[in-house]
């Protein structure tokens, strides 16, 4: 019987121009494998990954101001990542980072297969116990608060704290932005500036450059988040 596997978004992240070719050459044989960028350092990797997500690295270690072991240690959401590297004595740090492979240049299309089984493994059994929370827990004042996902319409934030909106009515949350972003289902909520999270299930109307909540608040959209729109109704 043949499974079908999730189409998987990866970066490719190498300061080498040949050594992408080299992937995507051997990736023609994976459909399910989509290659959304691809960065020479990992500098603009960093960059890149703050605003978009992948489910997977093509990852080398040897590259100029910061390697991949680096990065791999200031994501806080880290992918999973297949490193490929010309350097061997690497691996064991690799592999204390979970990574979920670690390959040898030159790679082949044998070697590559088997660790996109593995990538494609974990996954699916990821997925399939992946649980989306009812309700997050956050510090108001001094005391710790409960609030229900579906009665969240909007994040603000707001200098060391974030506008938590509920209809009409706010509150105050001792918390950053980006932090209550690592907190929330990226299917249930969706950052559209770098002040904004809004609950997608509260949108009633999506314009070029604003989306309206149902409580009648009009929230800008900037630049760098409007190809999110398109899923948002």
């Amino acid at each position: 019987m043949e499974v079908v596997f999730t189409m998987l978004k990866a970066l490719i992240i190498d300061d080498e121009p040949l050594a992408h070719e080299v992937i995507l050459y051997h990736l023609a044989e994976h459909a399910d494998i989509s290659i959304v960028g691809r960065c020479y350092n990992a500098t603009q990797a960093l960059s890149w990954l703050a605003n978009d997500h992948v489910d997977l690295l093509f990852l080398d270690i040897n590259m100029p101001d910061l390697s991949g072991i680096e990065l791999l240690k200031v994501l806080r959401n880290r992918p999973q990542a297949i490193v490929i590297s010309a350097y061997q004595e690497y691996a064991i740090q690799g592999f204390e980072l979970d990574v979920t492979d670690y390959l040898l240049k030159p790679v082949c299309s044998e070697r590559l297969s088997q660790a996109l089984d593995k990538v494609r493994f974990r996954n699916e059994k990821h997925s399939s116990r992946e649980v989306v929370p009812h309700h997050i827990i956050l510090k108001v004042d001094r005391e710790k608060r409960k609030f229900t996902l579906v009665d969240i319409t909007l994040l603000e934030a707001y200098g060391n704290y974030v506008k938590l909106w509920q209809g009409d009515e706010m509150v105050l949350v001792n918390s950053s932005l980006k932090l209550l972003i690592e907190m929330l289902p990226n299917t249930k909520f969706t950052q559209v500036h770098k002040s904004f999270v809004v609950n997608n299930a509260k949108i009633i109307v999506v314009e070029t450059d604003s989306i309206t909540m149902e409580c009648g608040r009009t929230v800008k959209v900037s630049k760098t988040f409007k190809k999110r729109l398109q899923h948002l109704l």
